[in-house]
């Protein structure tokens, strides 16, 4: 191995994925699944720090990783304040927030964090993130509501929704600022944006919940039935807040977030595995319809990404209903590694600016 690696985190909700890479070719991938009920000693998302960082370790040392070789660990985008696309060196100010959850809990906010942990204790590391999930390119018809006091936040997978467009787009020859697409991620949580000419104009807010049900997120709820649970007594704020976003979706219906459980269990005939399935593809067909509203029906493309667009029912589900808007592409699984460690090459080629977060 040359001397100069890149080491690569991303802790998704239901997964810590790491990579080392030279330059931008890979030299060792490793994704690390986690059971919902492994997570559940943990009360927050920042007590899951020490599991996840030591299991990064573990499987850099039993790779036989000389992680004295490392130069940059670029970790995934947290919850941190709307900031515009592009790399920011991890500092205090965004550590302190990332801990407190500025915007929220989630297991992206870890993704500083470890990269920042592991980088100190090594000799010539540092730290960086990269488009984080707060990437903010929102037209304000997007943000209001029916309540001033109440606005909407952009709040989605923007690392991998930036890195398929400019994949998708370089495929076709064509450069991601020319094109209009609609994107869905379909992972432990679900985000569908409307991409103008490069610029993500509005996306459902897929950390609180909105938008369809996923592996572990109830999706959209009716508002007077929300209100009504706030009242009667029978829960907690925090045991709600997870049946909303932890707990809910294929877990409240099935006791698991991991969707191939519940692919297996369509392919046998369950009657209620194959009803849930289909009503995710259908909602995220309905948000789709929406997005191709907000681009006025100019859509070049509808790009499907993501861990759950491995499973040809959903996505068969989904095509079959949107087809008519533009032609649909899939980007089975993620590029948010190889957007990781593409970014941390022009780090070290000197082809791109390091931001500061303030």
């Amino acid at each position: 191995m040359e001397n100069r690696l890149i080491l690569a985190i991303n802790p998704g909700s239901t997964s810590t994925k790491i990579a080392i890479y030279e330059n931008t070719r890979s030299v060792f991938v490793k994704s690390i699944l986690h059971d919902s009920n492994e997570l559940k000693q943990f009360d927050k998302i920042a007590d899951q720090f020490y599991f996840r960082k030591d299991i990064v370790l573990k499987e850099l040392e039993l790779a036989n990783i000389p992680i004295e070789n490392i130069i940059i660990v670029m970790g995934r985008g947290g919850l941190l304040k709307p900031i515009p696309s592009g790399i920011y060196a991890v500092n205090e100010k965004m550590k302190a927030d990332l801990i407190t959850g500025i915007q929220g809990q989630h297991a992206s906010n870890l993704g500083g964090l470890i990269a920042d942990d592991i980088a100190r204790s090594l000799p010539n590391a540092k730290a960086y993130i990269v488009d984080p999930v707060v990437v903010d390119e929102l037209i304000n018809e997007a943000r209001l509501t029916g309540l001033p006091q109440f606005k909407r936040r952009s709040i989605f997978h923007a690392l991998n929704h930036k890195s398929i467009a400019r994949i998708h787009a370089k495929t076709i020859g064509k450069n991601y600022e020319d094109l209009n697409l609609i994107i869905t991620h379909m992972g432990g949580g679900i985000s569908i944006g409307a991409h103008n000419k490069g610029k993500v104009i509005d996306v459902n807010q897929a950390l609180d919940g909105e938008g369809p049900l996923t592996p572990e997120r109830s999706g959209t709820l009716p508002v007077g039935d929300i209100i009504n649970a706030c009242y009667e007594g029978n829960y907690s704020r925090n045991q709600l807040q997870k049946m909303v976003t932890g707990e809910g979706g294929f877990i409240a219906y099935f006791g698991t977030n991991d969707a191939r459980k519940i692919e297996k269990l369509a392919f046998t005939g369950d009657e209620q595995a194959i009803l849930i399935q289909n009503t995710l593809g259908y909602q995220v067909a309905k948000y789709i319809g929406a997005m191709a509203a907000v681009l006025k029906g100019n859509v070049d493309y509808v790009l499907i990404t993501g861990g759950l667009a491995h499973n040809k029912t959903i996505v068969e589900y989904i095509t079959d209903r949107v087809k008519f808007i533009a032609p649909v592409l899939v980007y089975p699984g993620e590029d948010e590694m190889r957007a990781l460690a593409f970014n941390a090459s022009l780090i070290l080629n000197n082809e791109a600016d390091v931001m500061e977060y303030i």
